[in-house]
């Protein structure tokens, strides 16, 4: 296909999207000729597309590359394919616009719109998140999801470098900035020239709604506050879990701690995750059921799970947001050290938050509560609550709200460790690391390994030893004298404020 023809199939994509009509046809396709250094164009005329958008995106950077306008793998690579799938992406106001147009129709609709917009423009990287390996893992818990993230791209040592000596700019202030919004990016900052943001209003507010660039589970979104604040769950958090439920019903939401080492990666900027996925916790059972007396009509429960979680549920959402708030202040005052939990330092230093979870069944608002602590002791310096050492050479990192739902996110190095490790319980030639040693061995005593069942085994272990992280993090055990103590926990709640 001649460079005219990919050009012609590219502009014809761009006024499908909707922010350009035919008129525009002209000056689009000059817009692009400029971009990638041709001076010339063939004439060629419009017909049905059958590439896809990824296609057409890689010939033209492929053309430009040819012509010396843009350096393969430099750092201005990514600016430069976020200003050429910006064509194809609609101004703010015309996304919200027909977004709006779908969601007088259906919710499902509008949000299926927006992300097959945000797929075609190359916002949500597929093809990068496609390399994640992913697998599923049976426990006593159901079925876990594991992830090896092998998305984000690994910066080599010359983007390093230009980052060190990039000049600092506090211009957007973090990643989850409105000012994001078409901003062309840096050599220390992502593009977002091709990055849309649906505005919503939740009770008075103005938030933004989008999509993650590189999604851990099935239309991964953010939920962001307009204002740069930090993050903090209260009583106003669960108003508006709830209200997102109503307004996209068919989404699950929910917010990371606010506290760190239980907290996610980002506390300075309030923000939520939704999207259209079922976790594992949400398919666990309440396995002990028990009652609020200042909520008569509201279904309480203990879930079974490696992690601390009480389940409401009502149609009520005003007694939702009441009851989960009580068990929040609560939570946030309440100690008991036969089984190492504090609500404070010796410096009045705060401990206890909740990571909350919101979801629609049909007529029912449901919510879960997650007690987290994040203290940590001579024996856990990196938290009590947090993954123990003898389990860090799987999981290391923060247990934030994802791997809490059962959905683990694990590092990059496990990629080609794990294959290291399939080499030596198989007696072959490897470079184990040495933190992989004392598992190796285990599994080498407990199992007979085969080249045909090595990986399948492998994978179960780690489905295990995530098990094992969930439980490390969470705070009454799943022993007789951890759920005795949450029970205390419990019978407090229906004690005087």
């Amino acid at each position: 296909m001649s460079i005219s023809q990919t050009i012609t199939d590219f502009v014809t994509l761009a006024i499908q999207a909707g922010g350009w009509m035919e008129l525009d046809r002209l000056y689009l396709q000059n817009r692009i000729l400029a971009m990638i250094g041709e001076e010339s164009f063939e004439s060629s005329s419009p017909r049905p597309v059958t590439e896809n958008s990824l296609d057409l995106l890689d010939i033209l950077v492929a053309q430009a590359t040819a012509n010396e306008v843009i350096q393969k793998d430099s750092t201005d690579l990514e600016i430069f394919e976020a200003q050429l799938m910006d064509f194809l992406t609609p101004p703010p106001s015309v996304v919200n616009a027909l977004f709006a147009q779908h969601y007088e129709k259906d919710p499902a609709q509008a949000t299926y719109y927006f992300y097959k917009l945000s797929q075609e423009n190359d916002y949500i990287k597929t093809r990068a998140i496609a390399r994640n390996i992913v697998f599923p893992a049976e426990t006593e818990y159901g079925q876990l999801e594991i992830t090896i993230n092998l998305s984000k791209p690994e910066k080599d040592p010359k983007q390093i470098a230009s980052e060190r000596l990039a000049t600092h700019i506090d211009y957007p202030k973090c990643l989850l900035c409105m000012e994001n919004e078409g901003y062309k990016g840096r050599s220390n900052y992502p593009a977002r020239t091709n990055h849309r943001i649906i505005r919503m209003n939740l009770d008075g507010e103005s938030w933004g709604f989008q999509y993650s660039p590189y999604a851990y589970y099935n239309e991964h979104s953010i939920i962001l506050s307009e204002e740069h604040r930090p993050m903090i769950i209260s009583k106003e958090t669960f108003q508006r879990l709830i209200r997102i439920t109503e307004v996209l019903p068919h989404y699950f939401v929910g917010s990371n701690a606010d506290l760190p080492i239980v907290g996610g990666s980002i506390l300075t900027h309030d923000h939520y995750q939704a999207g259209k996925h079922v976790f594992p916790m949400e398919k666990a059972e309440i396995e002990h059921y028990f009652e609020l007396k200042d909520f008569p009509l509201l279904n309480a429960g203990i879930v079974k799970w490696p992690m601390s979680v009480i389940r409401l549920q009502s149609p009520n959402s005003e007694d939702l947001v009441a009851a989960a708030t009580l068990i929040l202040e609560k939570w946030r005052k309440y100690s008991d050290e036969t089984v190492s939990i504090r609500a404070f330092s010796a410096d009045g230093t705060s401990h206890h938050t909740i990571t909350p979870i919101a979801r629609r069944k049909d007529q029912l608002f449901e919510l879960d509560l997650v007690l987290r602590d994040n203290n940590i002791s001579t024996e856990h310096p990196d938290g009590i609550f947090h993954p123990h050492k003898d389990v860090q050479h799987i999981k290391k990192e923060n247990i934030g709200l994802i791997e809490v739902m059962g959905l683990a996110v694990l590092p990059p190095r496990l990629n080609e460790e794990l294959k290291e490790v399939e080499n030596y319980v198989l007696a072959k030639e490897n470079q184990l690391a040495e933190h992989h040693k004392k598992w190796a061995d285990q599994m080498k005593n407990t199992y007979s390994f085969t080249k045909k069942n090595v990986t399948d085994i492998i994978q179960k272990e780690v489905g295990q030893i995530f098990t094992r992280v969930l439980a490390d993090a969470g705070v009454y055990k799943r022993t007789t004298k951890g759920q005795i103590a949450f029970k205390r926990f419990i019978e407090s709640l229906n004690e005087g404020r």
